[in-house]
């Protein structure tokens, strides 16, 4: 592999780990911020709160599957790409979880 090759792939590496972190964060605010505006509606005793914390769940949780479907650019073994697989397996079934949860409470109001 040339010079070039080598600086490029180190970029990709470096951008890829950036967007990572990025999305993760995201995702975790949102989480946070979805929770605290759940626990704040709940002390209100207003009407949407599971429907509130579920769409900001499932937002945060899409930020976060879209950053494990970023890691599968930069694995190198199948190990990695097996353990990268089932989070995206688990975040998948949790995302569609909590759509059909809001779906559901949205339909039943």
């Amino acid at each position: 592999m040339g010079q070039i090759e080598m600086l490029l792939e180190e970029f990709l590496y470096a951008c890829v780990g950036l967007a990572i972190h990025g999305f993760e964060l995201v995702g975790v605010f949102i989480i946070i911020s979805a929770g605290i505006k759940g626990v704040v509606k709940y002390a209100k005793r207003e009407a949407d709160v599971r429907l509130q914390l579920a769409e900001g769940m499932a937002l945060g949780l899409e930020f976060k599957l879209g950053s494990e479907i970023l890691r599968t650019v930069v694995v190198r073994e199948f190990k990695e790409v097996a353990l990268v697989a089932a989070i995206i397996a688990v975040r998948a079934a949790l995302t569609f979880l909590i759509h059909w949860e809001i779906k559901n409470e949205a339909g039943g109001e």
